[in-house]
């Protein structure tokens, strides 16, 4: 830029902030704000025109089981395949269907049908794994949509999809959009937090901060990662020979030189740093007593297992969510790794339910027994399912699943889903959609219809574009609405 228009255009700026006082308002608001009490949470930041109509969900838990559950093995019951073992998936079913690298050069597809057991549950007679005798406890309180599609066929893809409405990198997450435009309940704590646990299993899948970052939306949206060794939060502690009367001075004089420059510029991004010192020193407080929970009742460690109590777990994850939503936390993502299953199943997959399924469906009780999942939607499910036929080579104990993208199940449950049904329906081998298919934009706009939002407005321009969670698709899924 030439230097004398560069320096005309920084003057207007200055001038134009000065004259709005932007800087001043945002320092006053983050240096005067008094802390809020957890029972009695208000808004704090979101768009004034959000929610567009009245919410039935005032907060989302999402459980996202990274490596992809397969759908045959846990939810999509499929007993004709008992009599087809080991037969040739017939070319009618695959339909030419791209495949991965790991499956592309098989010479057969021989039908893998599950060795697990399946019986219907509850009242509503969903058709649930013996692998998950908790889960099924709850199955009227649960949505299964069983239609579910994508278009990515390889994690990386598939996952940020699902977090972000598109396949490559650089989108919002889902609980930025989130934070964007309904703000937090608390300035105590994040509006967006996300976690990561790793069971018995293999690793699995690895897992990367954009997943639960902000894209082009100021950085103050992006989730807050709590750790499971140390400080629960970075940097939450002071440095040794820093007390909190110097730490308060510090960050006032480092805000006043944030100020300055947010006047100057007017760069969004200055706000965003203000802000974020200050909900950290806030967080030195509010966190600890978050994650102390000593406070729980021994009910509490017998509903969701002994693991509970052991930070880094997927059952301690689910009973911090449900601590974080009780103080006002909009967004909390749990991502649980080691669902990739292209071999070895039986065994593997046994171990990943041992890992969550009594944690899940401790969440669901103990959200229902405390009133709090009526306005709180709760989300399962993984990035894509499993194919019908074996990868490897297919024995009688022992056979694998690759990546299948045509047709998988989550499940969804609270604020505003109809609790006790099942959507959807795939063909005899849970391979293609036959009946209501449901897109992941689909979802993305469901969910936040549940949260009072219209998908199609909330919208952030950047380039010249106006971006949105659901880019230029999706549609509620209206017969899942309670």
């Amino acid at each position: 830029m030439h230097p004398l228009l560069e320096s005309q255009l920084t003057s207007t700026r200055r001038q134009f902030f000065r004259q709005l006082g932007v800087g001043s308002a945002a320092l006053a608001t983050m240096l005067n704000a008094e802390s809020q009490s957890a029972e009695t949470p208000t808004q704090v930041g979101g768009l004034p025109d959000l929610p567009h109509f009245a919410p039935k969900a005032k907060r989302v838990i999402y459980l996202f089981q990274s490596g992809a559950p397969s759908q045959m093995d846990l939810f999509d019951y499929k007993p004709g395949l008992s009599n087809q073992r080991g037969e040739e998936l017939p070319d009618s079913i695959r339909q030419g269907q791209r495949l991965t690298g790991m499956t592309a050069t098989q010479d057969s597809f021989p039908v893998a049908p599950t060795k697990f057991q399946f019986k219907q549950r509850g009242e509503s007679g969903a058709w649930v794994s013996e692998l998950l005798p908790h889960t099924a406890k709850v199955a009227d309180d649960l949505c299964f949509v069983k239609s579910l599609h994508t278009q990515a066929i390889n994690h990386d893809p598939a996952i940020t999809f699902f977090q972000t409405g598109a396949q490559l990198a650089g989108r919002p997450s889902m609980g930025a959009w989130l934070a964007y435009g309904l703000g937090s309940m608390n300035q105590d704590l994040p509006a967006f937090v996300s976690m990561v646990s790793v069971g018995k299993g293999k690793p699995g899948q690895p897992l990367y901060d954009r997943l639960w970052g902000s894209g082009f939306l100021p950085t103050k949206y992006q989730g807050v990662k709590f750790r499971s060794v140390g400080d629960p939060v970075l940097y939450l502690s002071d440095p040794p020979g820093l007390n909190q009367r110097t730490r308060r001075r510090m960050l006032d004089d480092l805000a006043l030189l944030n100020q300055r420059n947010l006047e100057e510029f007017g760069d969004p991004e200055i706000a965003t740093r203000i802000a974020q010192y200050e909900l950290a020193y806030r967080m030195q407080s509010s966190v600890p007593e978050l994650t102390d929970i000593s406070d729980e009742p021994a009910h509490t460690f017998e509903l969701y297992g002994a693991e509970a109590r052991q930070p880094g777990t997927y059952a301690y994850n689910c009973l911090l969510s449900r601590r974080l939503i009780e103080r006002g936390t909009r967004f909390v993502q749990l991502f649980h790794r080691g669902w990739d299953q292209h071999a070895n199943l039986p065994s593997a997959i046994k171990i990943q339910c041992e890992d969550t399924d009594q944690a899940s469906s401790a969440l669901i009780q103990d959200l229902k027994q405390r009133d709090l999942l009526k306005d709180t939607l709760v989300v399962w499910g993984g990035e894509f399912g499993r194919t019908a036929y074996c990868q490897g080579k297919l024995t009688a104990e022992d056979y694998g699943r690759d990546h299948h993208p045509r047709c998988f199940t989550a499940w969804m449950a609270g604020g505003g889903i109809k609790p006790g049904i099942s959507h959807g329906q795939t063909d005899d081998y849970s391979y293609n959609i036959v009946a209501d298919p449901v897109h992941v934009h689909d979802f993305h706009a469901t969910m936040m219809h549940c949260l009072g939002i219209d998908h199609e407005r909330l919208t952030f321009k950047f380039q010249g574009r106006n971006f949105r969670l659901t880019d230029v698709h999706g549609e509620v899924v209206a017969p899942i609405l309670a």
